[in-house]
C-alpha cells in the first residue's frame, strides 16, 4: 500500500468510509496500486490523464464513474473528453476485470477511478492521500453535461493574451504556426516526464502560462498570492493538492441503494 503522506486531518464525510473494503474485498486497493504501477512504468502520461478523467467525472454529475460509460451520446463523446480516455480506460478495464475475478460485484468503478488517480499521482511524485470509499456507480451519461464553452483564443478575438511574455509568445508561435496540428505541453518545464511539480505556478507568475484562463491566476490579488505561496513552497502545494483531491472525490457521491456496482465499467448492469 502507498504511504499516506498528507491530508490526514480530513474529516470523513458521513457517506464514505476509510478502508471500506477491508471485509468485503480486503486487498482491493493493493490490486489497484499494482496495476497502476505496472501501466505507469510503460507510459508516464497515465498520471495526468487519470487525474483529468477523475476531474471530468466528479465536476459534471458527481463522482459516479459516468465518464466511463460507453454510448453514442455519453460523456466520452464530448469534445472535452478527447485526449485522456483511451489509455486510462484500458487500465480501468483491467483493474475492474481483476477485482471482479476476486471480489465479484463488490468494488465500484467510481472507487476504482479515485484509487487509481491517487496512486498514479503519487508515482509521478505527488503526495499520497486517504481515499475514502463506498461510492456506487451512476446509471447514465450525457455528453451535453460536459459543454462548458471554453474559448481557444483570448476572449474569442483570435489574438493571444496581451499579458503573455513576449519571448514566450514568439516561442509558441514558432512551435505552433497557423493551421498546425502540433501539440505543446501545458507545463513545458516538466514536458514528457509528466512529473509532479510546482513549476506551473512559476510560469503563471512570469506570464508564461499556455492558457489564458491559467494566466488569470496572476491577475487576481488573492489567487496571485496563492501562486506565490505554492511557487515558494512545494510542500504547501503537495498538502493542498492532497486535500483538494480528497474533497473532490466526495462530490455528489452515490451510496447505499443509489446507483449500482457495475460489472463492467463501460456499461450499466442488465436488469
Amino acid at each position: 500500500m502507498l504511504r499516506v503522506e498528507a491530508a490526514m486531518g480530513i474529516e470523513p464525510p458521513q457517506k464514505l468510509q476509510w478502508r471500506y473494503y477491508r471485509n468485503s474485498c480486503r486487498d482491493a486497493e493493493r490490486y489497484v496500486t499494482s496495476q497502476v504501477e505496472f501501466y505507469w512504468k510503460r507510459d508516464k502520461s497515465l498520471a495526468p490523464k487519470l487525474i483529468r478523467m477523475l476531474y471530468a467525472d466528479c465536476f459534471v454529475t458527481g463522482c459516479d464513474a459516468s465518464i466511463l460509460l460507453d454510448g453514442p451520446y455519453s460523456e466520452k463523446t464530448a469534445p472535452q473528453s478527447a485526449g485522456f480516455l483511451g489509455f486510462p480506460m484500458v487500465v480501468i478495464d483491467k483493474i475492474k476485470q481483476i477485482l471482479e475475478e476476486r471480489c465479484p460485484g463488490v468494488v465500484s468503478c467510481a472507487d476504482i477511478l479515485n484509487f487509481a488517480a491517487r496512486d498514479a499521482a503519487h508515482l509521478a511524485g505527488g503526495p499520497s492521500y486517504p481515499v475514502l470509499a463506498g461510492r456506487r456507480d451512476g446509471m447514465s451519461s450525457s455528453a451535453a453535461s460536459l459543454h462548458r464553452g471554453l474559448a481557444i483564443q483570448f476572449h474569442k478575438t483570435g489574438k493571444p493574451d496581451p499579458s503573455m511574455d513576449s519571448s514566450f509568445l514568439a516561442q509558441m508561435r514558432e512551435q505552433c504556426p497557423p493551421n498546425s496540428k502540433n501539440q505543446v505541453y501545458l507545463d513545458p518545464d516538466s514536458g514528457s516526464s509528466y512529473s509532479f511539480s510546482k513549476s506551473f505556478y512559476s510560469r503563471v507568475l512570469n506570464h508564461r502560462a499556455i492558457l489564458g484562463i491559467d494566466q488569470q491566476i496572476a491577475a487576481n490579488n488573492d489567487s496571485s498570492q496563492i501562486a506565490q505561496q505554492y511557487d515558494g513552497s512545494f510542500e504547501d502545494f503537495r498538502k493542498r493538492f492532497a486535500l483538494s483531491m480528497s474533497r473532490m472525490g466526495n462530490i455528489k457521491v452515490l451510496t447505499g441503494n443509489q446507483g449500482e456496482i457495475r460489472k463492467n465499467c463501460r456499461v450499466v448492469n442488465r436488469k
